[in-house]
């Protein structure tokens, strides 16, 4: 198991850890009734708080950050000597504390994507682990939240009998939701991605190979190049000019002390 607190990215604080050690830290949070805000960023995540301080500080009052694209391990091995040997990708984690939550009884509760994606990836989750709890979904409402409406979905949740939130609204908008969301709440939140997608069978994941070597943004690229464009095409070289830079010592990122605010304006 490995835990070696957070490392500066880019001004990011990323945890230099392990599948092993994300999920027992998701589980015990789930167990004990503790607010917890777990997000697992790529490229893309990493620099949507370089290019935006504020954004940054959220991130950095995450309690648990992990390096979801092979680029991110890479930068805590390269600059920090983190000597990890496998990402840890949002898909996967998220199978892995669905595996523990079910073997321990934790229910669950899924928000975010639509209504028909959720339609489709309840049975999935179902028919890999029988002995799930789903306790609630909603899907996401794609517009602004209304004022006192976060404390009415945490009521929502608390009342389905939920440990944990998987919350699947895309990056940024996840990150957001969790962080604002986690004062109100007794039990960790996971932003996970595109988990919501692929476990339900409507994105198709790319080839290990590709994955290990860190193409996974090609073949996802190669699928939707016109939304992708600027994510790839911009800033991948963008994270690669920086990584560089902080590595020569050129840049040395200054990460924002973690935010304390409660947003009070985000998507639900």
């Amino acid at each position: 198991m490995i835990s070696r607190g957070k490392r500066n990215v880019l001004g990011v604080l990323v945890d230099a850890v392990d599948y092993e050690s994300a999920t027992e830290q998701v589980v015990a949070a789930g167990r004990e009734r503790r607010p917890m805000a777990l997000t697992a960023l790529a490229v893309h995540g990493v620099m949507t708080g370089v290019l935006d301080r504020a954004h940054n500080a959220r991130l950095n009052a995450f309690d648990l950050v992990t390096p979801d694209g092979q680029p991110v391990r890479w930068a805590l091995n390269l600059l920090h000597r983190a000597a990890l040997a496998e990402r840890v990708y949002g898909p996967d984690l998220t199978l892995s504390v669905l595996a523990r939550f079910a073997d321990e009884g934790m229910p669950v509760y899924l928000y975010g994507s639509t209504e028909e994606t959720l339609a489709r990836l309840i049975p999935e989750l179902e028919r890999m682990f029988p002995a799930l709890k789903v306790a609630g979904m909603e899907p996401s409402k794609f517009r602004p939240v209304r004022p006192g409406e976060d404390a009415e979905i945490a009521d929502r949740i608390r009342a389905s009998g939920a440990r944990l939130v998987l919350v699947g609204l895309g990056c940024p908008r996840q990150e957001v939701f969790a962080y604002a969301m986690r004062p109100l709440l007794d039990m960790p939140l996971m932003a996970v991605g595109a988990a919501f997608d692929y476990h339900a069978g409507l994105l198709r994941k790319p080839p290990s190979w590709m994955q290990r070597v860190g193409l996974e943004w090609l073949w996802r690229f190669s699928l939707e190049p016109k939304r992708l464009f600027h994510r790839y095409m911009v800033l991948n070289p963008a994270y690669v000019a920086r990584l560089t830079a902080q590595r020569l010592g050129i840049w040395r990122p200054d990460p924002p002390a973690p935010a304390t605010d409660r947003p009070t304006s985000f998507a639900v």
